[in-house]
């Protein structure tokens, strides 16, 4: 009999995307192949502990974890890179310094490290800092573990608005002009960054956290009243911050697009949705806690502008070296009102996620969808992705020896 890959669900975190976390991981263990995978479900709080099945379950329908919980891996209550009981928690190497042992190990200590291990692909379910900025992702790289979605450059790339912008600019990719303004050079001469704003860009503006996802700390600014408001906000999530010029101009809102991305070295497009927001744009409130917002799969576009965006989001996806999935979101003018332009409306690049949200009901397994690949499907494909490209990384030679 095949033996089950065993694929390790890892969610929470430290960021401030705990809660939609939360939602994609419960929806990812609700609906994958249980016959055809062994899922172990781990869990991060929100402090950063990393706790075991039982908990991680708690973790999920938001009950508080435990005062003293199970920690995986914990040196205090396991020896070194021992479990408490298959299937209920994992440890990833480096082990802690302070619980190693002798390097003669006994067969029962031999075995427990082997059962420590025995995780085929993680899959990443941790949206924002910590999660999909290339930190947890080195960890995995050092444990030589496959796992869902980008490496480490694809993920931090993907996850810094301002490095991502640049990545963009040498693809020549179009994109709304911006600046960047560290929260350092705000706080202490606030007059001289609004003057740089200013003299670069035009009202309405967006003011946002560098290194952040679901739209947190993101404000829309029609002008220079609101301005210090905003860039405190942003300020108060990262020390780098992204100010753009709003697409349309004043009183226009521009279209917003999506495409889901899937592949590693020959990726995918989805077919294109858009979302019309329920309020000025598609903030935190609009994706998670509103109804309001209408998504259109596909969106209502000509066939040369459908094609136009998804290779867009291909070379997107290429430039940041991403690998598994990503969303590329763009902006598009809108319509001009009264009589129809013979300008076609401009397409801009507006930013790539690495790590989307991923309930049943989030746009990117909504787009696979629609594009005849089903939440179920997209999951394998995933995991399989994940595998493919961890085998071919063995392909590397890190030694001359």
């Amino acid at each position: 009999m095949k033996k089950k890959q065993r694929i390790g669900i890892l969610f929470g975190g430290r960021s401030g995307e705990h809660e939609v976390s939360l939602l994609s991981a419960a929806s990812i263990l609700k609906a994958i192949d249980k016959k055809k995978y062994d899922v172990v479900p781990i869990g991060i709080t929100k402090e950063g502990r990393w706790v075991t099945a039982s908990d991680a379950h708690a973790l999920l329908t938001g009950k508080q974890a435990p005062e003293n919980p199970r920690l995986a891996g914990d040196p205090a209550s396991t020896p070194t890179a021992a479990v408490l009981k298959r299937g209920e928690a994992i440890i990833i190497p480096p082990v802690p310094a302070e619980s190693l042992q002798p390097l003669q190990l006994s067969a029962s200590a031999v075995a427990a490290t082997q059962r420590a291990l025995d995780i085929d692909v993680i899959f990443p379910v941790l949206h924002g800092t910590f999660g999909e900025d290339g930190t947890i992702q080195g960890l995995f790289e050092l444990a030589d573990i496959a796992y869902v979605g980008s490496g480490v450059l694809g993920s931090s790339v993907g996850m810094d608005k301002a490095a991502m912008k640049k990545v963009f600019a040498a693809a020549g990719l179009p994109q709304t002009p911006w600046v960047s303004i560290l929260r350092s050079e705000w706080r202490s001469n606030p007059r001289a960054c609004t003057k740089k704003i200013e003299a670069e860009l035009k009202y309405p503006l967006f003011v946002k956290p560098a290194n952040l996802g679901s739209s947190v700390g993101i404000s829309k600014v029609h002008d220079r009243s609101e301005l210090a408001a905003a860039m405190d906000e942003a300020a108060s999530f990262d020390r780098k911050l992204v100010i753009e010029q709003g697409v349309g101009g004043a009183g226009a809102k521009p279209r917003e697009l999506e495409v889901a991305v899937l592949g590693n070295d020959s990726p995918e497009a989805s077919v294109v949705g858009e979302i019309v927001p329920g309020a000025e744009f598609y903030d935190y409130e609009a994706k998670y806690l509103s109804d309001a917002s209408v998504p259109i799969i596909p969106a209502k576009l000509t066939a040369a502008e459908s094609k136009q965006i998804r290779q867009m989001a291909i070379e997107a996806f290429k430039a940041c070296d991403c690998a598994g999935l990503a969303r590329v979101d763009f902006l598009m003018e809108p319509a001009a009102k009264g009589k129809k332009s013979a300008n076609k409306p401009r397409i801009y690049l507006n930013e790539i996620n690495t790590l989307p949200g991923f309930t049943s009901i989030s746009m990117y397994p909504k787009l696979w969808g629609a594009t005849g690949l089903p939440y179920k499907q997209l999951i394998d494909r995933l995991i399989q992705l994940a595998v493919e490209r961890h085998g071919e990384k063995q392909e590397t030679i890190f030694s001359r020896g």
